[in-house]
């Protein structure tokens, strides 16, 4: 069976909307200023933040290598957006801290989420977002749910969020 005659999955169908939605916020965030930033930088601008994390969290979360997340540190700690300190709880570990550059491109993020879901709203109706919305959490704790049951790893965030990244 051709991938035309089974029709689109769930998956592909987040996966077209998450597209559109990280171009809004790139698009956004260069507008706002943060012209030497590209899309893959402007990903660990998200919900939640990343203020606090190991970069190892960073990667497991993003799905991408260790280096390629540190590769991105870089990147932004050389342009002034986070530094990477030393975790007082283990000195072999570093932690991000958002520096008020990085915390001002996290709220445009945020504020570009917003637009985002904004835009949406004036296509299908804002009662249709608020459904999808609802019915998105509510997959979010399932999948949790039944994760934590065959794993006990930690859970997702569901909770209404000013970004939807």
């Amino acid at each position: 069976m051709s991938s035309t005659q089974r029709g689109p999955y769930i998956g592909s169908m987040t996966r077209l909307v998450w597209q559109w939605v990280r171009r809004q916020i790139h698009a956004e965030v260069v507008a706002a200023g943060y012209d030497d930033l590209n899309p893959a930088h402007v990903s660990v601008f998200r919900y939640p933040s990343v203020e606090g994390w190991r970069p190892s969290q960073l990667a497991d979360d993003m799905q991408i290598t260790k280096q390629s997340v540190n590769e991105l540190l870089g990147y932004l700690e050389k342009r002034g957006y986070l530094l990477r300190e030393r975790d007082p709880y283990n000195s072999r570990s570093r932690i991000i801290r958002l520096t008020d550059r990085g915390q001002a491109v996290e709220d445009t993020t945020f504020r570009a989420a917003e637009n985002a879901e904004r835009i949406a709203g004036e296509l299908l109706g804002k009662g249709r977002v608020q459904e999808l919305r609802r019915t998105l959490a509510d997959l979010v704790d399932a999948l949790n749910l039944a994760d934590k049951r065959a794993t006990g790893n930690e859970t997702l965030p569901s909770e209404d969020a000013p970004g939807v990244m």
